[in-house]
């Protein structure tokens, strides 16, 4: 297969490779539904329209929107109203919805059947544990569940805002927007990684990420907030977080 790549989320760009890529029998389109080192969300429906356009396949790799992202957690192409306009999702058990491992993809019938029959990573694996595959349809069930999944969503998003409107006016630069992934932005790869050290001291476990895994100049603390953290523990957070960050100089 040959491959074009397009710029992040540009969807100019992608128009453009797939008028580059006309003569190719099969098109086929891949991106995140959420771009997970930056906390933003892909334009799918700008995207659903340029994939239309050239009859191509769209596929989106949802693991950072299944199970909380749109009315209903049902990830990005809920959020962006183009459920049906997404050929394939491959999505993950290990994040919102609880697990420590394990996958899947959806598709149309065609498409699945066609991947059952051709695909590597399936043919050539093992079956999830049973007491994965069990923890899994649970959480699935407390999502699909309006009673069970409105209050965890409504203290989830709770949090986010609590946490960017805090950290915001406190003077610190966050990336990406409408999300519960809220990178705090450093530029500085020693600086990031001394800030983590100095909040794992004060009881909070974050994570710096630097060069290769973000651009150079681009290093951050990537913050993840869940329904299971308390107003407190996000106070807490904030906190500690000016408390550094005035340390450091930072802010």
């Amino acid at each position: 297969a040959q491959r074009f790549r397009y710029a992040n989320g540009d969807v100019a760009d992608l128009d453009a490779q797939l008028e580059k890529a006309k003569h190719c029998r099969v098109k086929l389109v891949a991106t995140d539904g959420v771009f997970s080192m930056d906390g933003n969300i892909a334009p799918l429906k700008e995207i659903c329209d340029v994939v239309e356009r050239h009859n191509a396949v769209l596929f989106v790799d949802d693991a950072h929107a299944t199970g909380f992202l749109g009315p209903t957690g049902r990830g990005s192409g809920e959020y962006a109203g183009v459920l049906d306009r997404v050929h394939l999702v491959n999505s993950t058990l290990g994040k919102a919805l609880g697990g420590a491992a394990g996958g899947y993809t959806t598709g149309s019938p065609l498409l699945i059947s066609l991947l059952r029959n051709t695909s590597r990573p399936y043919l050539f694996s093992n079956t999830l544990p049973p007491s994965v595959v069990g923890a899994a349809a649970a959480a699935l069930e407390i999502v699909s569940n309006e009673q069970t999944r409105t209050p965890l969503l409504d203290s989830l998003w709770a949090n986010a805002r609590l946490f960017r409107q805090r950290m915001q006016d406190a003077g610190f630069v966050l990336a990406g927007k409408d999300h519960a992934i809220i990178p705090v932005m450093l530029g500085d790869a020693r600086l990031a990684s001394r800030m983590a050290e100095m909040m794992l001291a004060r009881g909070v476990y974050v994570v710096g990420f630097s060069y290769p895994v973000v651009p150079k100049d681009k290093a951050r603390i990537r913050v993840q907030l869940s329904a299971a953290h308390t107003l407190d523990q996000v106070n807490h957070a904030v906190d500690s977080f000016i408390e550094v960050g005035r340390e450091l100089k930072v802010i």
